[in-house]
C-alpha cells in the first residue's frame, strides 16, 4: 500500500544521490521544519506584529506585550493566526528548502565541483533568491490572512473564515497587496539566512578537522544549531524594515490609497527610517534566531530520518 510516509521512505536508486526523491525529501523536511517552527513561535509573532502595528499602545517590550495581551484579550489571543501560519510556512518551507537543494545542486552539476567550490557564496545567494521567490508566491495569502487577524481578533475565525471574508471584500487582489513587501523582506532574508548559515557551518566543519560525514548525527546537529543562532540574527536585521512594513500595510487603511508603492513610501514617511530598522527588532531577533536555529536543525533530522544526506559544497581540491 502506497502511502505519502512510504514514498517519502523510498530510497534512491542505485547511484543516484541527488534525484527527484531527494528534492522530495528536501521539499517535505523543509516543509516540516517551517511549519513546526512558525507554528511554535506564533505568540512571539503575535506580539512583534502589534509592536509594529502599534507601538504607542505595546511601548513595555517582548515581556511587557504578551502580559498586556494576555490581561486584555487572554491567553488564547496569543495563539491568533497559528492555523494560517502552520499552513502558509509548510507551503513556504516546501519551495523554499527544496528549491534551494535544487537550485544549488543544478548549479553545481552545472559548473563542476572546482568552479562551484569558487563561486559558492553566488550560488546560495542566487538559489536561496530564486527558491523564495517562488515560495513567496503561495505563502502571500497565507500572511495576509494571518497578519489581518493579528491586527484585528475579530476579523475572522479560522484561516478559511480570513480567505472567505477577505476574499469577498478585497477579491484576489486583497491577498497579494502585501507582496511586494513580502518579496523586499523574505528575499534578502533568507540570501542571508541560506549563504550565512552554510559559510559559518563550512567555518565550523573547517575547523573541526572533518566533514559531515565523519561526524556524529549529535555533532551535526550541533553545527546546524549554531550556525542557524548566526544566521538568523543576521538575517533579522537585514530584514526588519520591510517587514515591519510587510506588517503596516496589510493593517486596513494603512498608507492611504492608491497604488502598493505610493501606500508603502506614505508608510515609511509616516513611520520614519530609525523607527523601520529598530522598533520590535529585539523580539525579531529573538524570534528569527531561535526559528533558524530550529529550521536547520529540523530540517537535518528530518533528512536523515528520510534516508537523505543533506548537499554539501566541497573542496575538489582538499583531497
Amino acid at each position: 500500500m502506497n502511502t505519502p510516509g512510504a514514498v517519502l521512505l523510498a530510497p534512491s536508486p542505485a547511484g543516484q544521490t541527488h534525484d527527484f526523491m531527494y528534492y522530495l525529501k528536501g521539499a517535505a523536511a523543509g516543509g516540516i521544519c517551517c511549519s513546526i517552527t512558525h507554528g511554535a513561535l506564533t505568540p512571539v509573532d503575535v506580539v512583534k506584529t502589534r509592536v509594529q502595528l502599534d507601538p504607542v499602545k505595546y511601548n513595555t517590550g517582548l515581556v511587557g506585550g504578551f502580559r498586556k495581551i494576555i490581561a486584555e484579550e487572554g491567553a488564547m489571543a496569543l495563539a491568533t493566526g497559528l492555523g494560517a501560519t502552520a499552513a502558509g510556512y509548510f507551503v513556504q518551507g516546501w519551495f523554499k528548502f527544496g528549491g534551494v537543494e535544487y537550485f544549488k545542486i543544478k548549479a553545481v552539476e552545472s559548473m563542476g565541483e572546482e568552479k562551484a567550490w569558487e563561486k559558492k557564496t553566488q550560488i546560495y545567494l542566487g538559489s536561496a533568491a530564486a527558491a523564495e521567490t517562488i515560495a513567496d508566491i503561495f505563502l502571500c495569502p497565507l500572511e495576509a490572512v494571518r497578519i489581518r487577524s493579528v491586527s484585528d481578533p475579530e476579523f475572522c475565525d479560522g484561516l478559511a473564515d480570513g480567505f472567505a471574508k477577505m476574499f469577498k471584500a478585497e477579491g484576489v487582489g486583497g491577498f497579494y497587496a502585501g507582496l511586494a513587501p513580502i518579496l523586499c523582506k523574505q528575499v534578502p532574508y533568507t540570501m542571508a539566512k541560506f549563504s550565512v548559515q552554510g559559510s559559518t557551518a563550512e567555518i565550523m566543519y573547517s575547523s573541526i578537522g572533518k566533514g559531515p560525514s565523519e561526524l556524529s548525527s549529535g555533532a551535526n546537529l550541533g553545527v546546524s544549531l549554531s550556525s542557524g543562532v548566526i544566521a538568523g540574527v543576521a538575517s533579522a536585521i537585514i530584514s526588519h524594515p520591510a517587514d515591519t512594513l510587510l506588517s503596516k500595510v496589510n493593517k486596513s487603511g494603512a498608507g492611504g490609497d492608491g497604488p502598493m508603492m505610493v501606500r508603502l513610501m506614505n508608510i515609511a514617511k509616516e513611520t520614519g527610517i530609525v523607527s523601520l530598522c529598530t522598533v520590535g527588532l529585539l523580539p525579531r531577533c529573538v524570534m528569527i534566531g531561535t526559528l533558524t536555529a530550529g529550521q536547520f536543525g529540523i530540517f537535518d533530522t528530518v533528512m536523515n530520518a528520510l534516508g537523505a544526506s543533506k548537499f554539501h559544497f566541497t573542496n575538489p581540491n582538499s583531497h
